[in-house]
């Protein structure tokens, strides 16, 4: 049963990491919905992802918005041990890792391929039996 056993230190890490994912997700939402607001400097770091979020409008708040929630709940999920949390979790990754391949094998981004072995590391750690037998094929929604 999901929760019966201690939770693997390798899912308190990620979900540490989608928490961190749902922080600059939602400080991007912010900061496309404040354009030059004290958020602005982040955008430093990447400026080609300002340029293109910036070219989708108003729908970048929405995207990004929402990437914030769904990093969110998915690392609710996995730290509670909810099965449905490690299915979120999976889609996530899996999303991230098609996103990091694309951009790679068109050249939009140079680091695109180690997001693409990062991606397949952690897909293959949450496809683990050990992990799988965490979380359990719990039938009450948790």
């Amino acid at each position: 049963m999901p929760g019966s056993t201690p939770r693997p230190r390798g899912i308190t890490g990620l979900s540490m990491f989608l928490i961190a994912g749902a922080v600059i997700a939602g400080a991007s939402a912010v900061s496309l919905a404040i354009p030059g607001g004290l958020l602005e400097p982040m955008w430093r770091l990447k400026p080609a992802a300002l340029v293109t979020l910036r070219s989708l409008g108003p729908a970048s708040v929405a995207l990004m918005a929402a990437v914030a929630v769904v990093c969110a709940v998915a690392a609710f999920g996995l730290w509670r041990g909810a099965r449905w949390g490690h299915r979120l979790a999976f889609v996530v990754l899996t999303i991230n890792l098609v996103g990091d391949g694309l951009a790679a094998a068109t050249g939009l981004e140079s680091r695109g391929w180690a997001g693409v072995l990062i991606g397949a590391l952690l897909l293959a750690y949450l496809s683990s039996a050990g992990v799988r037998r965490h979380f359990g094929s719990r039938r009450d929604g948790a």
